[in-house]
């Protein structure tokens, strides 16, 4: 009996803390259970001005946004499973109010764009087109050479030929102050020595004749040829007759002509004495 007795005197104590522990962890879980359904508010304004959720900023703390709504930091880690060291990052969404429905976070797949791509642009090459070689076809226009007088009169021991191809355009008139006998032509047009002899004068001394040149001759004759554009003798240098001494022009004068005179003994005679008819 005593054993007995005492069995259940111990008995009764060992149920009876089995009973306390089982309703201590009741009461624990209610006042977790508790803790979780309904935040702890510190401050009942700014609660109530508080949204539902919370989009973490850049600096934020778990305490510093507790702080400002009202709330204890610890009542938001649990509502948001939050474990300690309670670290929380920039756009993680915090529930702020145990009522609230899950937030629903829309993400927008993020469409990539597509990768630039290299076009490569082929450029036509050129041909070059052949050319054709240019054929200068340099057309010479043959200098027609007027020929020397054949024609000819035999005076005072002379041969003489007329100095000019051209018509003549006025006579001997020594009223008119025309000493010879003046033939017209172009510029460039040849003058010929009258007959042999030797030049004495070829230049453009005497302003009333332009370039003149002077040929002496044998038995007193000294023939002129006044108004040529050019001079083809010189001075000193003795001349055939027939031979081209000058080129017809104007100088000394107002038009394009060969003023030619005949000398005898210094005195001026008529051309027409001594030039062949023809």
């Amino acid at each position: 009996m005593p054993l007995v007795s005492h069995g259940r005197l111990f008995a009764a104590p060992t149920t009876l803390l089995k009973t306390l522990f089982v309703s201590t962890a009741v009461i624990s879980t209610l006042i977790i259970s508790g803790c979780a359904s309904k935040p702890q508010v510190h401050n009942s304004a700014r609660y109530a001005a508080a949204p539902n959720f919370y989009t973490v900023r850049s600096g934020d703390t778990l305490s510093g946004i507790a702080a400002r709504y009202g709330l204890s930091y610890l009542s938001i880690a649990e509502m948001n499973d939050i474990a300690a060291p309670y670290r929380i990052y920039v756009g993680q969404s915090i529930r702020l109010k145990s009522g609230s429905a899950p937030r629903t976070n829309t993400t927008r797949p993020v469409t990539q764009p597509a990768p630039i791509q290299r076009q490569t642009i082929a450029i036509p090459k050129t041909t070059p087109v052949p050319t054709a070689p240019v054929t200068t076809t340099t057309t010479t226009t043959p200098r027609t050479t007027t020929p020397a007088p054949t024609v000819s009169s035999t005076v005072g021991s002379l041969r003489w030929v007329k100095p000019s191809n051209g018509a003549v355009i006025e006579n001997f008139n020594l009223a008119s102050n025309v000493k010879g006998i003046r033939y017209g032509g172009n510029v460039g047009d040849p003058v010929f020595a009258a007959a042999d002899g030797q030049v004495v004068y070829a230049a453009d001394g005497l302003k009333e004749y332009g370039n003149l040149v002077l040929i002496k001759h044998i038995n007193g004759y000294i023939t002129a040829y006044a108004h040529n554009s050019k001079l083809n003798v010189n001075s000193g240098q003795n001349v055939a007759a027939g031979q081209k001494i000058a080129e017809m022009g104007s100088s000394g004068t107002t038009r394009t002509m060969l003023e030619f005179q005949v000398r005898l003994d210094g005195k001026p005679i008529n051309p027409t004495n001594v030039l062949p008819i023809n």
